[in-house]
């Protein structure tokens, strides 16, 4: 100790206040420092990086230059209402983020002067002498020198579940984090007793600073969607461009005007950008994060929300997330007897049974002193409040109190201890001493299982009193090994009338005990985990459980849960193996114990090469690198730490593994509606070019004005393809293995659809154009332009789905869309019959004749698609048929 106080400049006394200012200049503020959070402007300007938007805006300009100012416009009405929308979804998504975040450490106590002083927790210096207290967060990292009873959650810095005894003394420097038994470290929490310390480092410098220091080092994945997005608009580009200059060659080589011909080129760039599609993918993704909220599940950034869908492998936490965190007994062995005890997490809900049956504890003896002992040597209490029963204590303490509830007994039932023994790591036991009823008084002693045992000399069967004898110490040691390789943890009790006059000593009380038994204790899983993991199976998705806790205790759970793994990597394993042996190991052990921070980032980045789409789930600041790293990070919301929310791309409300695989779901199901609609506005535009072409090729007159492509990519198809957005999940959603995130949006198969619809829609279009224009111009365009509409509406029920015909997914299963179709068809009345649309959109009226020539003329394009799906159906069933046999 001296050496320390000689290295910090410190003393029994502390700091004095002079030294500890100088010191507060030196070292700067006890805090974190905090990315800066974007400004408003920042988020704003972000929703313009898309290839997209980009060349919209290029449209634009283009249709400025050439005099069309209202289809200028236009596209800018699209690309601002598109910012808006992504704007304020991740503003908002912001602001609930801060709305979750505490304050690290409030106050603190600390000795300076030789007095005890409560100070800002961020005006603690090195070399300052701390005092925590149970229930308070460790507001540095802090050397001990004094400690009683001293238990700490480290949860949030290593992941391990149980509480940590901690004791003063000294260690060797490469001694690992988890087991620095003699050290308390910033942002974990004192769950059980007292003590002090020197502050060694503080802010920045601590373990949790360091660790919130590398996820900083850790660039941000883009989601796979904006990749596809992106690719997307490159491509459409490319295509515009090409599009657009053949047609200006091939109208200079029929001896066309120029300006004519520029204006066709225009149209025709036009026509082949999709200019709805941006402000559709936002808004899709924003009624998404809706849903997803509705699921539990905060989306930070919209993409987020899709690139759950695109999972194929869930890193996840255990404790609290595949768990309950909620320690509970779930056996007790005495000498006379094994009970089972029902019930599960802290509610004092349950039944003692033995061989089958429910008995009454109390009526035994063995048993009701079991639980009488280790109720009384027991610091944690129960209480309930809004939110339902807890505990205040350690969990493992919590266990025994709830369990003993269970059985009728309460603390107000026992005689209140006079002496106490603390419990610590060297010790491994705790000791009280309790008036008898009778007179005199009774050491009640809990612990390690087989410590007592080797201070007991008798046990309790039968409601007698009868010595231990070497076979019966044999087969209880055997018993309690049984308790541990099912990754339970064991917790043992013993007792000893005292003899009148005896000194009150450890060495003298905990001798020739009488040993009572043990119970057996576990973190049971949430009921709805086993069903989500095998949810996970069925959709394709490996799921890795990646915990603080030992290996056995993990695989235990990780089988409870149906979790299948060849054994368990502890961080030592992953030490040892190279990159390439551990990716090998990845592929068949699903359960990693003991791991650093760094742990989880070499597997997130290992997995990543894999091209593996990777969720990661964490709540302590150990996480954040991995988070970050990962294609979408996934904070908890009720225990996780600012460090990791601020690093996660989404947060679990409600802490809830199946939360995560119905996201997942959402997910899919967004990607699926996005797909449909990107394919479904590309066909139309197919249309739109062949049809424009045609009448090109053929020297006709400009088959559509820009105003009227515009009104139809904007107005009339960007409704119904946000009613696509409606769409349901598909039933087979989750039997489906995960998308390839390098494959496009458009495969090879949605090109030839998009081709095939699109081709049929223009020569339509073209079909009514060439009937009328010699006659009347501007209604042949007109009749030209409605067909085209119309012609879109029943290709729009082509692509609610490409799996399954309309009638097994029910014409009214989507009432946005109907309700997008009349409008849509609204909106055109409106265009044609109104004197001011028929001035700015180039339109003549109709007969209702003509209305019905072209509501036949459409039929073949919802027939085609029909007969598509059928077929597809029919030889899906023989090949079935073919492997079936």
């Amino acid at each position: 100790m001296e050496d320390v106080q000689r290295n910090l400049g410190t003393g029994p006394t502390g700091l004095s206040a002079a030294e500890a200012e100088e010191r507060l200049r030196r070292y700067g503020k006890n805090l974190l420092q905090e990315e800066a959070r974007e400004t408003p402007f920042q988020v704003f300007l972000r929703q313009f990086k898309s290839v997209l938007i980009i060349i919209l805006i290029i449209a634009a300009a283009v249709s400025f230059a050439v005099d069309e100012p209202l289809d200028a416009a236009a596209i800018l009405c699209i690309v601002f209402l598109n910012a808006i929308l992504g704007f304020t979804q991740e503003w908002q998504a912001g602001e609930a983020i801060a709305a979750l975040k505490k304050m690290l450490v409030q106050r603190a106590v600390v000795i300076r002067d030789g007095a005890r002083r409560e100070i800002d927790a961020a005006d603690i210096v090195p070399g300052d002498l701390v005092v925590v207290e149970m229930g308070e967060r460790v507001p540095a990292d802090i050397y001990l020198i004094e400690a009683t009873s001293l238990q700490v959650d480290e949860a949030p810095l290593t992941g391990e579940s149980a509480p940590v005894d901690k004791a003063p003394g000294s260690l060797p420097p490469e001694t690992p984090l988890a087991e620095r038994s003699n050290m308390l470290f910033a942002g974990t929490t004192v769950v059980n007793g007292h003590g002090r310390g020197y502050v060694v480092a503080t802010g920045m410098q601590t373990e949790f600073g360091l660790i919130a220091g590398l996820s900083r080092q850790v660039e941000d994945e883009t989601s796979p969607l904006a990749r596809q997005m992106d690719r997307l608009g490159r491509d459409l580009g490319l295509i515009a461009l090409g599009i657009a200059a053949i047609a200006v060659v091939i109208g200079l080589l029929q001896q066309r005007d120029l300006l004519e011909m520029f204006l066709v080129g225009v149209s025709l760039a036009v026509a082949v950008i999709p200019e709805g599609l941006p402000a559709v993918v936002t808004l899709t993704l924003a009624l998404g994060v809706k849903n997803m909220m509705q699921r539990n599940c905060l989306i930070r950034h919209l993409p987020a929300s899709e690139t759950l869908g695109a999972v194929s492998v869930i890193c996840t936490d255990k404790t609290g997330t595949l768990t309950r965190n909620e320690m509970t007994v779930v056996r007790v062995w005495t000498p006379g007897a094994e009970v089972e005890v029902t019930g599960a997490g802290y509610a004092p809900e349950g039944e003692l049974i033995l061989n089958g049956t429910p008995i009454d504890p109390l009526e035994d003896p063995g048993l009701r002193q079991f639980l009488r002992t280790v109720l009384v040597c027991n610091h944690a209490s129960l209480g309930q409040d809004d939110e339902g029963w807890r505990i205040f204590g350690t969990p493992t303490e919590g266990a025994l109190v709830v369990a003993a509830a269970k059985a009728g007994l309460s603390r107000a039932d026992l005689p209140e201890p006079v002496e106490e023994f603390s419990f610590n790591s060297t010790r491994k036991r705790m000791t009280v001493i309790c008036p008898r009823k009778g007179g005199g008084y009774v050491a009640c002693v809990k612990g390690a299982p087989e410590v007592l045992l080797t201070l007991s000399s008798r046990l309790l069967s039968g409601g007698s009193v009868v010595p231990l004898t070497d076979e019966l110490r044999r087969e209880i040691l055997s018993a309690i090994e049984g308790y541990a390789l099912q990754g339970l943890r064991v917790i043992g009790a013993a007792c000893r009338p005292l003899p009148p006059g005896i000194d009150w000593t450890p060495d003298t009380v905990e001798e020739d005990l009488v040993f009572l038994g043990f119970a057996g204790i576990v973190d049971p899983p949430r009921p709805e985990a086993a069903e989500a993991i095998s949810l996970c199976r069925s959709a394709g998705i490996d799921v890795i459980m990646i915990t603080g806790d030992n290996p056995l205790t993990a695989s235990t759970i990780a089988r409870g849960l149906g979790l299948s793994s060849e054994g368990a990597l502890t961080g030592a394993d992953l030490e040892s193996l190279s990159d390439d042996e551990l990716a090998k190991r990845l592929r068949t052990t699903k359960v990693l114990s003991r791991v650093t921070a760094e742990h989880k980032l070499r597997v997130v980045d290992l997995l990543s090469r894999d091209r593996k789409v990777i969720a990661m789930t964490g709540d302590g600041v150990n996480d954040a690198p991995a988070l970050k790293k990962a294609s979408i990070g996934i904070a908890m919301g009720i225990k996780g730490t600012d460090a990791a929310r601020e690093s996660s791309d989404m947060v679990l409300v409600d802490d809830n593994f199946a939360s995560i695989v119905a996201g997942v779901e959402e997910g899919r199901r967004e990607y699926d509606n996005i797909a449909r609609f990107t394919r479904y506005l590309l066909s139309s535009n197919v249309g739109e070019i062949v049809a424009i072409v045609g009448a090109l090729l053929l020297g006709l007159p400009l088959i559509l004005v820009p105003v009227q492509i515009l009104w139809i990519n904007l107005v009339t198809d960007g409704f119904t393809a946000l009613a696509l957005g409606f769409e349901p999940a598909e039933r087979d959603i989750m039997q489906r293995r995960p998308r390839d995130p390098g494959e496009p949006i458009l495969n090879r198969n949605a090109y030839l659809i998009i081709l095939s619809l699109g081709a049929l829609i223009g020569l339509l279009a073209l079909h009514v154009f060439l009937g009328v224009y010699e006659v009347d111009l501007d209604r042949a365009r007109t009749m030209a332009f409605t067909g085209l509409i119309i012609f879109e509406v029943y290709n729009a029920l082509n692509f609610r789905s490409f799996r399954s015909p309309l009638y097994r997914i029910g014409v009214f299963s989507n009432p946005a869309l109907i309700l997008a179709i009349v409008g849509t068809l609204a909106l055109q009345v409106v265009v044609v019959y109104v004197p001011l649309m028929q001035v700015f959109m180039g339109t003549a009226p109709l007969t209702l004749a003509d209305w019905g020539l072209l509501a036949i003329l459409g039929l073949p394009v919802l027939i085609a698609g029909e007969v598509y799906k059928v077929l597809r159906l029919k030889i899906g069933r023989m090949a079935s048929d073919a492997v079936g046999t």
